[in-house]
């Protein structure tokens, strides 16, 4: 009898069979790596929403018909193994946050499967190359204080960086009509699986500011969250490693630089952060519960003292390396290239980004980060935001999507709100123009 994987019970539970076919849409839309023995493939020339659109079906459809290999698979397979790039593969990734409760599916009111149209989008995302992983972060796991699983007005404050923990997951992500059938955690997984199979490391962003974290108790009343109190430690340690068991590699720690109070004159958090020696701690611990001594902790702004952050646990950090200036990002390649553990890196745009580099500037920072180096196995680590693969309207920005959860619906259905939630024509050839640099980069 046949073990059901986790995305045959993700078709299952959406009313779908489990046999796959190849699928004509993606064949029409397929960009290849650059080289004569370069088999990556995925789709670009195209706008979110001609993916946002389709069925779950048609998305593992595509999935399968990109596979890197020579067999298509009729059956899903299980189990799925991460792309395998040695324990210190976060060193020299490159991180695409995906902000998952912006692509969720606005219904009226209702903000929800934030988890199915990030499926929907693995097709576009260029796959790994062949010395260094493209990692996905998501944006949004656990319920968020201001309102989950409801838009608001575009001014209106939903920050997706203060979060609930022990109240199980965002309701703006998770698709919460088929739990009967298929579990939160079952839904990451199968979201984890495909993304392996796509080629594709997987993360999550995660807030370690103690005003910005909350515990739910099942009450009107949560708990503020206190990292002297040791159970609260021990629920955040035990949240982190439920996730990497489900299979994400990765977590983006926001204000990691300030982390036992470094430096703490440009720290725009909410609350005390943990000490230096409790992050150690933490970090070690994250690993060791989950099994996993590959995963990358990536900390926002923790660049400058290498020893510091390396020391800390992290693997790399932001914002330390000029994107604009291509013989600097050249340069630290160069020095840091022996150091495997950790090395500082290169940023295309961030999550406070108020999107007014242009097309061509984001264009050449992201050439910078995949090309400025002597071999492409000393690349350093690069940090982009969705945006940076598939523009967004005029009007919004990321650090706006962040702090905000407008639905851009005008007849107040999914497919408005994905059409309109990007740009358009221009958007279009912008993502051409990415996908041409990145086949360039993805045989080396």
């Amino acid at each position: 009898m046949r073990n059901f994987s986790s995305v045959d019970r993700l078709l299952m539970a959406l009313g779908y069979e489990t046999e796959l076919c190849e699928d004509a849409w993606t064949r029409e839309h397929i960009y290849n790596g650059i080289g004569t023995e370069c088999f990556k493939k995925w789709v670009a020339n195209i706008l979110p929403v001609e993916l946002l659109s389709r069925s779950i079906k048609d998305t593992i459809n595509s999935i399968v018909t990109l596979c890197e290999c020579h067999t298509f698979y009729k059956k899903f397979p299980n189990p799925v193994y991460s792309p395998n790039y040695g324990d210190t593969w976060g060193r020299s990734a490159n991180y695409i946050e995906i902000n998952n409760r912006a692509i969720a599916e606005m219904q009226g009111n209702l903000c929800k499967n934030g988890i199915l149209s990030a499926i929907k989008l693995l097709p576009a995302i260029p796959p790994s190359a062949k010395s260094w992983a493209n990692c996905v972060i998501l944006s949004q796991i656990f319920p968020n204080i201001y309102g989950d699983g409801y838009n608001k007005g575009p001014f209106e404050e939903n920050s997706i960086y203060g979060i609930r923990l022990g109240g199980c997951y965002s309701k703006n992500i998770i698709c919460d009509n088929i739990t009967d059938k298929i579990s939160a955690e079952e839904q990451f997984k199968a979201f984890n699986d495909l993304a392996h199979f796509r080629g594709l490391k997987t993360g999550f962003r995660i807030v370690i500011s103690e005003g910005q974290l909350k515990i739910a108790t099942g009450e009107n009343e949560d708990i503020p969250f206190n990292w002297d109190n040791y159970e609260h430690q021990e629920l955040f340690i035990n949240e982190c490693v439920k996730l990497m068991k489900l299979g994400f590699e990765a977590m983006y720690i926001d204000s990691a630089k300030h982390i036992g109070g470094f430096e703490c004159e440009h720290y725009t958090g909410v609350g005390r952060l943990p000490g230096y020696a409790q992050m150690q701690y933490i970090l070690n611990e994250i690993r060791a519960r989950s099994g996993s001594f590959s995963i990358s902790f990536i900390g926002e702004k923790s660049t400058g003292d290498f020893d510091r952050y390396k020391n800390l646990g992290l693997t790399s950090g932001t914002a330390f390396v000029d994107a604009n200036d291509f013989e600097s990002v050249k340069y630290w390649s160069e020095k840091t290239k022996y150091n495997r553990e950790y090395a500082p890196g290169v940023e295309v745009s961030n999550d406070n980004d108020t999107g007014g580099a242009s097309y061509e500037e984001r264009l050449n920072r992201i050439r910078a980060s995949l090309f400025a180096n002597n071999m492409p196995s000393d690349k350093l680590a690069s940090f982009m935001q969705m945006h940076d693969i598939f523009p967004l309207r005029y009007d919004t920005n990321t650090h706006h999507l962040m702090m905000t959860n407008p639905s851009y619906s005008i007849d107040g259905t999914p497919k408005s709100h994905h059409e309109n939630l990007f740009a358009k024509d221009d958007g279009r050839k912008y993502n051409h123009l990415v996908g041409e640099i990145f086949a360039h980069a993805l045989c080396h």
